[in-house]
């Protein structure tokens, strides 16, 4: 198998893992807020990526680094999982999965964008007519939101979070070539750790009253879409380039939505589902393009 197919398998298993972790993290956090969830995910995970790249010597790579690429990385971490996520999970609590995700899927389009402005990537036109597909996707899940009087506040999260998405898989296409893929996986998850602590005054006690049925799904949801989610997407993205790895990983809205039907009992209805499906077209045809 080339190069090229490999990132393209790599981007779909994340899509896999990102979507595990979609329904995990619902069922997770049904007594908990966003930013608690947030944070036991971010400090699970970057504890499991301690175990990993110690042996590994990662963390000798990450403290040799130059302090511009360290620097880039924090903040590429505060917008993929730390602000990004904080409007994610605020779209999923007041949402549902089967409405967040086709809203939160058009990631792919910012990120073309952003690696056409500013790592001189070429966009076809079977991207625009894609990112057309995608803006028709979001118009018809917003008509349904309304139709169903659902809180305008979880389309405004979900309509910032792939903004936010793009910035940080922009940042972290440019250091892809500086760092090993898993090293930068694990750099990205500390630093987010770190960013994420500023809430732990105001959040500590909602933390130490977690039990051990939230704590389990949590941290299934952080080793299914932060250490093997991420690694995947970092190594599809090193190998074939944002403008691939972001359209192709997108496909775990489809994913998602029929997990959140069959395991969360949620009940999607007809333009929601037609939503999905222009999304997903219009995944394909910026993936193609």
């Amino acid at each position: 198998m080339n190069g090229t197919a490999l990132g393209v398998v790599a981007a779909l298993a994340s899509a896999l893992c990102w979507a595990t972790a979609t329904i995990l993290v619902k069922a997770g956090m049904r007594s908990r807020s966003p930013v608690a969830v947030n944070m036991i995910r971010l400090y699970a995970v970057s504890l499991m990526y301690l175990a990993v790249l110690i042996p590994a010597g990662g963390i000798g790579e990450i403290l040799s680094s130059s302090p511009l690429y360290l620097a880039v990385a924090f903040v590429s971490a505060q917008f993929g999982f730390v602000i990004g996520d904080y409007f994610y999970f605020h779209a999923l609590h007041r949402m549902g999965v089967s409405r967040t995700v086709p809203i939160t899927s058009t990631y792919p389009l910012w990120t073309v964008l952003w690696a056409s402005l500013f790592l001189g990537r070429r966009v076809s036109p079977r991207v625009y007519l894609g990112a057309l597909l995608i803006v028709l996707a979001i118009i018809i899940v917003r008509r349904a939101e309304e139709e169903e009087h659902a809180d305008p506040k979880g389309f405004v999260y979900a309509l910032l979070t792939p903004v936010s998405w793009s910035i940080a898989i922009t940042m972290m296409d440019w250091l892809t070539g500086h760092f090993n893929p898993l090293t930068l996986a694990g750099l990205r998850m500390f630093s987010a750790a770190i960013g994420v602590s500023v809430f732990l005054p105001a959040y500590r006690d909602e933390l130490l009253s977690t039990d051990l049925r939230e704590l389990a799904l949590l941290s299934g949801a952080a080793f299914s879409g932060l250490l093997l989610g991420q690694f995947f997407f970092v190594y599809s993205t090193r190998a074939v380039g944002s403008q691939v790895s972001a359209p192709v990983s997108s496909i775990n809205p489809l994913i998602a939505s029929l997990m959140a039907v069959v395991f969360l009992k949620e009940t999607p209805n007809r333009k929601i589902l037609e939503g999905l499906a222009l999304a997903i077209l219009g995944i394909l045809l910026v993936s193609t393009g």
